[in-house]
């Protein structure tokens, strides 16, 4: 109803009113109301009746032509003046504050009636956490933000809380940091805020503060009397009720109770269906979260447990895809081990499919954008609601399953993406992709980042540590882990060696490894012996290995030439020939030119396709020299596919090669990493690459993943993998390595960078040091088990009698101490004796020694043995000692657990007549190597001993080398009674390096020491020096393991402390680590941020035009070498100078503040060879003519530009959020000058 003017109630109106029920338009009447009020219709609803409709012409007009607010003040016009002198425009200074109105404390809810359904009735709700948003809460109940940032977030946003991060518990919100105190809220407040330069004065002049009748802080005490005192009383009530029942321990939680005692206080009956149970309900610390999955025996009840599964096949499932079903319809995390043909996608599909059945998402990530690309294609033909998020594309983003790479979904977890709300599944494919030392940090950070409602799904190939590795992501999320893997292969292959190279020599293919991998030497041979007819007999008398890795090309063409032609014969088509350089690969190609592979109506639809798909790109640049020279190879069934290849092409090239159009595909190993595109065969040009630092073997992993690209599911029985033998036969041991050898396990390669650090301190819940924690590099760290060692030590370390530390035995730790310092020194010393050439000589046979174990003290011995293993090295010596002595196990008298020999020199002479004994002495039984040697004889010494050990020879008398070396012993023994001359190891023994001299100073000054201590005289000191031993071993595991559980442990730990300090002298946080506006801008900055960042706030680009300023930062994204020296104007001279300055001063900073990279490897790492090409591209030239201008590739040089974009967007977005933005739109200018033509063509596969 428009509402209608009513005239004020006279006193012949009714004294009536109309009471609105709810919103269902039931009205009551009121008869009696308050006298002398008006009668306004009311509402039962929080926030009144809905407004009525409005009219839109009164408010457009209210709004912009009579208020004249709106308009702006500073506008010079002259017309605009006259208007504003006839409009009197009112000054409204409230209109400046902007202050958002507090949310809705309460909402609306429906009451229906539960059998019918039908709506009775709205009822006013009361919701929690109104206040929380995204930029103060982590929790998934906060509101979500504006509609524009729920795809990406936004860097002011904070993320959800990461699964298996706990939230604060009481007890550590109770306990204080170091840092805190109590407040007392009377005095000593603070009287200025940070920041300001004048504060408040509180103390109140004229009235007297009434004294508080209750303090807050004795409040808070009661309380937490309180919460202290139920323990207490509940233990009361179990001491009436424990008579009945066993008593059990208490804990917070039924799963510390461990089942053990109800094991052992059931009946023998129940115990066989306990023992069961017993791995369910055992204690947390040793659940393991990594769950094996057993493939071996077939899953028979598949349909029965899923009988309408979420999506179909037109294939029967095996049974690794079907237990990884099973495990997705449990809503299970999983990790899928399995090589490429094998069929993983099933698993991925199946997640999709299943989050389109539940209405929620799923994101797929891979680290390649060309492999997004084409899963982006084949899920959207089976699943049609597909989008798809790159660096530069962004297709249909509401889709319910979205495609991108992982460095998006990382910036969408530190933005807050209301994305991950409905998120059910992440999958990432090529997981072993975390070996890659650049991008493998991005994995580790998205796996410890995803919040806990969220289900991952691992596909990989194989690895050998799957079970390590879902180990630690099921402990960092709490959640556990599938792991399936299969080693078995759809096609199995076969390996060969090739070593013709002639029409006369083409049959000579040899198998090296069969379908069911065994390796035949045979094969090996014989391929051995037919290169060598070939070789001349100079040649021969050198073996196998004289022949060079290198050959020229001439024999080359004639080794494929002879190849490929053998194999068409064989119908061994198509082939795709690895080779591990990209100019390798194009001479061959082009060394092909007189090989035809197609015939006529493949070359028809090769013509056509090819025409079809550069239907796109401009006219000048259809007629680019790589397009051309392309053409003419694809049309006879010849390829190439590296990274210098366009990208357009590369992807022309795949789609021919899987219609089965492209015979001979030469690529180099970045074509076997994502692509799933199969073939007949695979050939190795060689088994050596360049990885960077040098040329090496591949890797078993590496050549598994290569070598698995022959044979194609459902069309080959099996895949022929073939090793060309150019120069000469690969070594044995290097093929077996390859083929046979454990491919790489998955290692961390996390590392600290500045915009994960940045934007975890932007946020106070999370603290750098839990991602720390959390990285795959620190899973070695078993926490559980640590904590519950913690608590027996301490209960041990409390239960130890108090140590008696009167009198004499005042200095007993201090003595500790010095004599554990001396034990660790010395032996520190011994084994630098033992490593060093002149020590060994020095402890050989007929050699004086001083032994000190708990048998001798101080005594003489003689080597006459060394044993030969180096690790732990023996020594057998005839000893001296008293009689009744000889055998070990009489374990000496407990005196020497003091160590007396380290303060007593005096040598042992024995007191009754002089006995001996035959042992081998441990390296720390040596105290000291003597100055002198003795002639003995060895053997007789020992077997004269071994015999008299025999019980029958007991009582022999000693042989004569026994007596003499005993006599010879005892005689040194009684002239050097107070202590004998030693080798020392730094004069005598010319052992010089630092730590031996330190060490051997050191030493002469414990001993010093020790003789000055009183303990020693002590009668009781034995027994009191063993308490104290007991007492601190104890103690020092403790401190050792608190040590290990705490963050002062962590690798990383030092490196985190030198970039913070960086980031503190730049000024990106202040001192108490809060992000500052620099650091705000670097959080944008997804690379290179520091670099960048500086560049923007020292103004560097603002006076540079947009195609300079993109030209400048393309040392962002080039990475290689170029030998011809770009020709650039002098304002880009200038620029590239004042970033190579800045560059320096970041590394030297870095430098100073312990980060161990040299000034000069930070600056290294930023190239300025594609500066002219894209200083031209950005100027409008045609990509024809920029190809000239380098000798980088036009693949590469496409990619670059690509990447550059993504850089101009970021340092756009960073412009905004300083306010620059004239800088701003200058970027946005050189993005759009960039963004044309080839380079940015639309992938095939998105359309």
């Amino acid at each position: 109803l428009p509402s209608a003017d009513v005239p004020p109630a006279g006193p012949v109106d009714l004294p009536l009113s109309l009471l609105e029920m709810g919103c269902s338009g039931r009205f009551e009447l009121i008869t009696h109301p308050i006298p002398n009020q008006p009668l306004p219709p009311q509402s039962t609803l929080p926030h009144g009746l809905p407004p009525t409709s409005l009219s839109l012409e009164t408010e457009v007009e209210k709004q912009f032509l009579r208020d004249a607010a709106w308009l702006p003040i500073h506008d010079t016009d002259f017309a605009f003046q006259k208007f504003l002198k006839v409009t009197q425009r009112k000054v409204n200074v409230d209109s400046l504050i902007n202050c958002t109105p507090s949310s809705l404390h309460s909402g609306v809810s429906v009451v229906r009636d539960p059998t019918t359904g039908m709506l009775l009735d709205f009822t006013e709700v009361l919701l929690e956490n109104t206040s929380l948003s995204a930029k103060n809460s982590l929790s998934l109940q906060r509101q979500p933000g504006p509609p524009s940032e729920s795809l990406r977030g936004s860097n002011t946003n904070y993320p959800f809380l990461p699964g298996g991060m706990e939230e604060l518990t009481l007890d550590q919100i109770q306990k204080k940091s170091e840092l805190e105190e109590d407040i007392d809220f009377e005095n000593d407040l603070l009287r200025i805020p940070p920041g300001l330069k004048v504060g408040m004065d509180f103390t109140d002049k004229d009235a007297k503060i009434a004294k508080a009748e209750v303090n807050l802080m004795s409040l808070l005490s009661t309380l937490n009397d309180i919460t202290y005192l139920q323990p207490e009383a509940e233990e009361k009530e179990e001491g009436k009720g424990s008579k009945e029942a066993p008593k059990l321990p208490r804990t917070n939680s039924l799963e510390d109770l461990g089942i053990k005692d109800v094991v052992s206080s059931s009946t023998p009956s129940e115990k066989g269906k306990d023992d069961k149970s017993k791995p369910k309900g055992n204690s947390e610390e040793n659940k393991k979260w990594a769950v094996p999955v057993n493939i071996t025996s077939p899953c028979d009840d598949f349909y029965k447990r899923i009988p309408n599964p979420a999506f179909k096949w037109p294939f029967e499932l095996d049974v690794f895809q079907k237990q990884a079903v099973l495990r997705l319809e449990a809503h299970d995390s999983v990790f899928v081990a399995a090589h490429t043909s094998a069929g993983k996608t099933v698993v991925a599909e199946y997640a999709i499919a299943l989050s389109q059945k539940h209405m929620t998402r799923t994101i797929y990530t891979s680290p390649i954008k060309a492999l997004s690309n084409q899963k982006f294609r084949d899920f959207k033909n089976t699943f049609g609601d597909v989008g798809l998020l790159t660096g530069d594309v962004q297709l249909s983003p509401e889709s319910s399953c979205l495609i991108m790479t992982t460095e998006i979904l990382r910036s969408m977890l530190y933005n807050g993406s209301e994305v991950i709300r409905d998120l059910e599944w992440v999958i990432f494919d090529e997981v072993h992709y975390i070996n890659d030392a650049e991008r493998g940090v991005v994995w580790e950070e998205v796996l410890i980042m995803l919040p806990d409602h969220v289900s991952i799904i691992l596909l990989s190939a194989t690895v050998p540590n799957a079970l390590e590795f879902s180990d630690w992501i099921g402990r960092i999320k709490k959640k556990h882990i599938y792991v399936i893997s299969t080693m078995k292969r759809p096609v199995p292959l076969e390996h060969y060696l090739y070593t013709g190279n002639s029409t006369k020599t083409q049959k000579e293919m040899f198998l090296l490894m069969d379908a069911t991998g065994n390796f035949l030497t045979k094969g090996y041979y014989a391929a051995v012996d037919a290169k060598k007819e070939r070789t001349s007999k100079h040649a021969q008398s050198f073996g196998t290995k004289s022949t060079s890795h290198n050959t020229s090309a001439s024999q080359d063409r004639s080794v494929w030439l002879t190849l490929l032609h053998f194999l068409s014969q064989r119908q061994q088509t198509p082939v795709v020939a690895f080779t591990f350089s990209r100019t390798r690969c194009d001479d061959n190609a082009r060394s092909l030119d007189s090989m035809d592979m197609t015939t006529s109506i493949e070359k028809a639809e090769i013509h056509s396709f090819f025409q079809k798909s550069l239907s796109r790109l401009r006219g000048g640049d259809r007629q680019l020299p790589q397009i051309l020279v392309m053409r003419d190879l694809l049309k006879r069934g010849i390829a190439v596919h590296h990274s210098g290849i366009l990208p357009i092409l590369k992807e022309v090239i795949e789609m021919l090669f899987s219609r089965g159009l492209v015979k001979v595909l030469f690529a180099t190993e970045t074509f076997a990493m994502g692509v799933n595109m199969p073939a007949r065969t695979v050939v190795f040009d060689s088994i050596r690459k360049h990885d960077g630092t040098g040329f090496r073997n591949l890797l078993p992993g590496e050549y598994i993943q290569m070598a698995g690209r022959a044979g194609r599911r459902g069309l080959d029985a099996t895949g022929t993998v073939i090793i060309l033998c150019k120069a000469g036969v690969q070594e044995m041991s290097d093929l077996r390595v390859m083929m046979l050898g454990k491919p790489t396990t998955l290692q961390s390669q996390f590392r600290l960078t500045y915009t994960m650090i940045l934007n975890l301190l932007r946020v106070e819940a999370l603290r750098v040091t839990d991602m720390m924690r959390r990285s795959f590099s620190e899973s070695h760290r078993d926490t559980q088990a640590h904590e519950k060692r913690i608590s027996e030590l301490k209960k041990m370390v409390s239960s130890l009698p108090p140590l008696d530390t009167e009198g004499q035995l005042s200095d007993m730790l201090p003595y500790y101490h010095t004599v554990t310092e001396l034990r660790t020194t010395t032996e520190a010393l011994q084994r630098a004796i033992l490593e060093s050439v002149n020590g060994l000589k020095a402890l050989s046979v007929g050699r004086v020694v001083l032994v000190n174990n708990k048998q001798h003290l101080n005594a003489l011995g003689v080597i006459l043995q060394v044993s030969s293993d180096s690790v732990n090295r023996t020594f057998t010596a005839l000893i001296i000692c008293e009689k009744g002595n000889e055998e070990r196990e009489g374990e000496g008298k407990e005196n020497n657990n003091t160590f007396p020999h380290f303060y007593n020199t005096a040598l042992f002479i024995p007191e009754g007549p002089c006995s001996h004994t035959v042992q081998k002495l441990k390296l720390q039984d040596i105290s000291a190597i003597t100055v002198k040697t003795l002639k003995v004889i060895p053997d007789r010494i020992i077997d004269n001993y071994n015999k008299r050990q025999q019980p029958r020879f007991r009582l022999d008398p000693p042989g004569q080398a026994i007596s003499t070396a005993t006599q010879e012993l005892l005689r040194l023994a009684e002239a050097n009674s107070s202590g004998i001359a030693t080798l020392d190891p730094v004069n005598d023994l010319q052992l010089k390096s630092v730590d031996v001299v330190e060490d051997s100073m050191r030493v002469r000054v414990l001993q010093d020491i020790l003789r000055e201590f009183n303990c020693i005289h002590s009668p009781t000191f034995a027994e009191q020096f063993a308490l104290v031993k007991e007492r601190m071993s104890v103690q020092e595991e403790l401190d050792r393991l608190l040590f290990l559980v705490s963050d002062q442990s962590l690798s990383l730990l030092p490196e985190y402390h030198q970039r913070i300090k960086v980031l503190q002298s730049l000024q990106y946080v202040d001192s108490s680590g809060a992000v500052q506006l620099k650091g705000r801008v670097a959080c944008q900055i997804s690379s290179h941020e520091l670099l960048l960042t500086e560049l923007l706030f020292e103004n560097v680009l603002s006076p540079l035009a947009p195609e300079d300023s993109a030209a400048l930062l393309s040392c962002l994204v080039f990475t290689q070498n170029t030998q011809v020296e770009p020709h650039i104007t002098s304002t880009l001279k200038e620029g590239i100078d004042r970033v190579l300055s800045v560059a320096k001063r970041i590394g030297e900073l870095q430098r100073d503040c312990g980060i161990p990279q040299t000034a000069e490897e930070f600056v290294g790492q930023f190239k300025f060879g594609l500066t002219e090409v894209v200083y031209c591209w950005a100027r409008g030239m045609p990509f024809a003519e920029i190809a000239q201008l380098t000798d980088v590739q036009e693949g590469t040089v496409v990619r670059c530009i690509q990447r550059l974009d993504e850089v101009l967007k970021e340092v756009r977005q960073a412009a905004r959020i300083v306010g620059d933005s004239v800088l701003g739109s200058k970027m946005e200018k050189a993005s759009l000058a960039i963004r044309r033509d080839i380079v940015f063509t639309a992938s095939l596969y998105t359309h």
